[in-house]
């Protein structure tokens, strides 16, 4: 299974700032995602990156995926679609591997991430740069993790600045 951790990041390496804002983030394109997202059968994040999305409005999700939280404060009843995991990341990734899952997106936050990190689960990377730095925030990964050597597998640079770097796990073949 892949598992891809498409995320937008500050130059300073925050994915939010301070208190977890994120408008700082550039909106005037695609950078990707669209053409991303038809490649994905699942979206995994933290509790805060799902309240985060409800901001967005209904639409924010993938529609017709199913969204998996980590939290121990399980969010109020609602979409179907979005089921509730406490506990390790890969027990997680092995039942979702059984289930024929075949691409996971890691949608965040740094924590989510650096779980995953540590355990070697994630595959690729999908790193959009915003050329601003935030100071202080919420960081791409957070914990310890063991050291990961990457593959830059594709770049693009666009007009404004953003730089979107893509890398795959050197572990990962």
């Amino acid at each position: 299974m892949r598992i891809t951790y498409f995320v937008a990041t500050s130059l300073d390496g925050y994915i939010g700032g301070p208190q977890g804002q994120i408008d700082w983030l550039f909106t005037d394109g695609d950078y990707g995602y669209t053409a991303f997202l038809e490649t994905v059968d699942a979206v995994a994040m933290g509790r805060a990156t799902y309240d985060l999305t409800h901001t967005f409005g209904p639409d924010a999700l993938p529609a017709g995926i199913p969204a998996y939280v980590f939290t121990h404060h399980p969010p109020e009843p609602g979409d179907a679609s979005v089921h509730v995991v406490e506990g390790d990341v890969a027990a997680f990734a092995a039942r979702l591997a059984s289930q024929n899952t075949q691409h996971l997106w890691l949608l965040g936050g740094g924590v989510l991430a650096g779980a995953f990190l540590a355990a070697g689960l994630i595959t690729d990377y999908v790193v959009s740069i915003h050329p601003v730095m935030l100071g202080a925030g919420v960081p791409l990964f957070k914990g310890g993790y063991t050291p990961a050597t990457l593959r830059l597998t594709s770049h693009e640079v666009y007009p404004n600045g953003l730089v979107q770097l893509t890398y795959r796990d050197a572990r990962a073949g």
